[in-house]
Formats: C-alpha cells, structure tokens, sequence
C-alpha cells in the first residue's frame, strides 16, 4: 500500500479515477468532515470518526460509508461491502456523469452519516455465526484451546472462523484448524504478527 502525504497527492497518482474524485472530492468537503489519508485512500472523519472513504476498484470508484448500515437509502444507491462485511456500505460510481448526477444524493448521505455520528447510534450487533464444524469439534475436544479462543476478540474469533469454513473440503478445513491451533493459544488473530 503506497502511503500519500495528503489527498492532493492521491489524486495526482490515480490513474484511472482522478476526474471522478476530483468532482467527489468538493462534495465531502462541503460537509465539514476532516480530510486525511487512512489505509492509504482519502478518507473523511468527523473528529477521530472515520465516516466515508474514497475506494478506488479497476471497474469503478467508490464511496463507503463506514456506519452505512443504518443509512436509509431511498435513491437505493447503497450495495454491501461483501458478505462478510456488517455495517459498511458503499455507493459506486463509473464516471464524471455518474458522480455529478449522485451529487444531491451524496451531499445528503453524507449529512446523514455525520448526523449517525452526532447521535452516537451504536451499530447493531453483528449476527451470530455458526462455528465450522471441523473448529466447533477441535474447541470441543481441547479445554485449554476453547479457552483461548473465548479469549480472543469477537472479530477474531470470526476471522478465524471465516478462514476455516471458507474452505470447500473436510480435508482442508481440518488442515486449516491444525495450522491455527499454536496462533489461537498465542492470543493471536490470523493476520497478527
């Protein structure tokens, strides 16, 4: 991930996408939001709040809104981030004409998130998910396994699961739990250091 000193620089280095977060950029601003580099893209937060941020993907641009579960979307312009996604929902675009036609509806989605913010409105909790077997029956069978893992942040916890199931054969998932085991006991997530 290449790392900008600010938007400007960002923009300037977008190939495909500049005109459209030129046209977007004004947009976000105009709200009152801070503009800052997060995870290398711009993004725009209401103090340490982050609340929307610019994606840029080969087949389109995209502004998502990181509490955009609980936006109403009456311009039913809001899509999921993936499935395993929970509160993030971003708004697409493929050209200039795309976000200038958008604008009306961004300046107020914007509002609205900015509003989400100010209440303080909590998300709802995340649904709860199955373990997979092969992981459900290897805690079953270790005591001081199961115990790590209750241990372990929920979105831990998750990442872990969605790692194990996400594997079509018994075979590989069980090779997976076997490869997560000494990880889990260290209090680690998958992807921790």
């Amino acid at each position: 991930m290449q790392d900008f000193p600010d938007v400007d620089a960002y923009i300037e280095a977008s190939g495909q996408w500049q005109d459209e977060i030129t046209v977007l950029r004004p947009l976000l601003l105009a709200s009152g939001l801070d503009e800052c580099i997060k995870w290398g893209k711009p993004c725009y937060a209401l103090g340490d709040v982050n609340v929307v941020l610019i994606q840029e993907f080969a087949d389109r641009l995209a502004l998502m809104f990181f509490k955009g579960i609980l936006l109403e979307d009456p311009a039913g312009l809001l899509e999921e981030q993936g499935p395993n996604s929970h509160a993030a929902r971003r708004m697409t675009f493929g050209s200039v004409d795309d976000v200038e036609r958008c604008a009306e509806v961004v300046t107020g989605y914007v509002s609205a998130a900015i509003a989400v913010e100010m209440a303080g409105t909590a998300l709802p909790p995340r649904p709860e998910q199955d373990l997979a077997d092969e992981l459900q029956q290897r805690l079953a069978g270790d005591p001081e396994l199961a115990a790590a893992f209750d241990d372990l942040t929920p979105g831990r916890q998750r990442e872990y699961n969605l790692h194990v199931s996400g594997a079509k054969q018994v075979a590989t998932r069980e090779r997976r739990v076997a490869s997560i085991v000494s990880r889990i006991l260290d209090g680690k997530g998958l992807r921790d250091r």
